[in-house]
């Protein structure tokens, strides 16, 4: 009769399925050993190193261990309302008076001692249930800072990639630079003899003028980079300097950015799904407490003190005996706070498939981008090697005299975007399988696996 009083038929219409409990695994397993190897499959031990000062250093992490140390601190709180309380009081005091032999008191002293316990009998599982809220909590906090690890070698990883990728465009624009310059050399002696027109020189300048400029911006923009990584990484920007220069100037690639398929269960391992479940799990023993909070409850209290003076001697007074307390009227605030957990639920379960749809949406959006990406860099690949054949071709010509400056200007910008074409599609790949990284909360088994009859393969797979 008394579970029945706190039943849950308020929460039927909410009409989710939800799990009684997260069984997920943990990203990399929780360690960060794991999560570093991962990553070296991209072959890139400055990558690796800065992960780990980011997983090391960053403030971000500190932040969610403290939540989860906050959590803890209010289950044990939690749980402490489910046993007997027992406090002790003591105290000592002397007095007298002084004066003539009629009005003196003698000096004496009185002294007491006592102790109060009181429990609370949890007839209907109101503290049971706010335990359960609390230990889901715990859960959540857990899982957030298992998405903030995830989140962070995300964003460590996408800014080392576009830093070596900016590198490589400021380098495609340097080295064209440096061609203009020559042309401006050679355009000025010939205009000096008079075999060529003072418009191709002026040409030739604001070319060059006008790639200085991007050159200077793309050097910042690679600057940027490099802050973005110090900050990420604990603030120490001669580190990670070191650290860039030591590495590779390719762009880190993983060894096959090809995918068959990703396990549709890698879905469940998304810390942020894990968080929005408990959350769920952690309103219902909210539910709970409200409605547990609408009947009697009864508590067993009991106080012994002793007390004594010199003047009067000792006595030991006690008490115990149960105490029931009766809702009565209270202008419906209990009630109400039935229903603010209800709506609490509700939107609990509303966060919940919204973060699932939005988790599918972000797994499928990744894999479109990183199979068209990878699909594009043998196009752009063609491109740039054609468009680079046609201007050597223009600039011989115009060595020749056979084709105007103009002919070649525009030749020559052809080819250049197409190679930073080629360096951004290659970029893209990259960050987008990074991205995909963090839809799948923290990667994928990447390891062959034998493979399946379809029907089972099409079942366990999200294509």
């Amino acid at each position: 009769m008394l579970s029945g009083c706190a039943s849950f038929s308020e929460l039927q219409s909410a009409d989710a399925k939800i799990a009684t409990a997260w069984h997920a695994a943990l990203p990399h397993d929780g360690h960060v050993s794991n999560l570093e190897s991962w990553w070296s499959t991209f072959n890139d031990p400055s990558l690796t190193a800065l992960i780990g000062h980011a997983e090391a250093e960053n403030p971000s992490l500190d932040s969610s261990i403290a939540d989860i140390e906050k959590a803890r601190a209010t289950l044990a709180s939690a749980r402490a309302s489910l046993f007997p309380s027992l406090s002790g009081s003591g105290s000592v005091s002397g007095s007298g008076t002084s004066g003539d032999t009629v009005n003196r008191i003698e000096a004496g002293t009185t002294s007491s001692g006592g102790l109060d316990a009181s429990w609370e009998i949890d007839l209907f599982g109101k503290n049971r249930q706010k335990s359960e809220a609390a230990r889901q909590r715990i859960g959540e906090e857990v899982a957030d800072w298992h998405d903030a690890r995830v989140s962070l070698a995300a964003e460590v990883a996408d800014d080392y990639v576009q830093y070596r990728a900016c590198r490589q465009i400021e380098n495609a624009y340097s080295v064209e630079l440096a061609s203009q310059r020559d042309t401006i050399r050679a355009t000025e002696t010939a205009a000096s003899s008079g075999l060529t027109s003072t418009s191709d020189l002026a040409l030739a300048r604001a070319s060059a003028a006008s790639s200085s400029s991007t050159l200077t911006e793309q050097r910042a923009e690679c600057e940027v980079l490099v802050k973005s990584l110090a900050e990420l990484t604990g603030g120490d920007e001669i580190r990670v300097r070191q650290l860039l220069a030591k590495g590779k100037n390719d762009i880190p690639t993983p060894k096959n950015l090809r995918i068959a398929a990703v396990p549709a269960a890698a879905l469940r391992q998304r810390p942020d799904i894990g968080a929005l479940e408990q959350e769920v799990a952690a309103t219902v023993a909210d539910v709970g407490a409200a409605k547990a909070d609408l009947y009697p409850s009864l508590s067993l209290s009991g106080s012994l003190t002793v007390s004594g003076s010199t003047a009067t001697g000792a006595s030991l007074p006690w008490s115990f005996g149960p105490s029931l307390t009766i809702p009565l009227l209270d202008g419906g605030s209990r009630s109400a706070a039935v229903e603010s957990a209800i709506a609490d639920y509700n939107k609990a379960v509303a966060k919940y498939k919204s973060g699932v749809l939005s988790a599918i949406s972000d797994i499928e959006t990744d894999l479109v981008r990183v199979d068209s990406t990878r699909k594009r860099i043998g196009d752009a690949a063609t491109a740039a090697s054609n468009y680079r054949t046609y201007f050597n071709s223009i600039d011989t010509n115009w060595k020749a005299g056979g084709a105007s400056l103009l002919d070649r200007e525009e030749a020559r910008r052809s080819a250049q975007s197409a190679e930073i074409t080629l360096i951004e599609v290659r970029r893209d790949a990259v960050r987008y399988w990074i991205a995909l990284y963090k839809a799948l909360g923290g990667g994928w088994d990447l390891k062959p696996s034998a493979p399946a009859p379809e029907k089972t393969k099409a079942q366990g797979t999200l294509l």
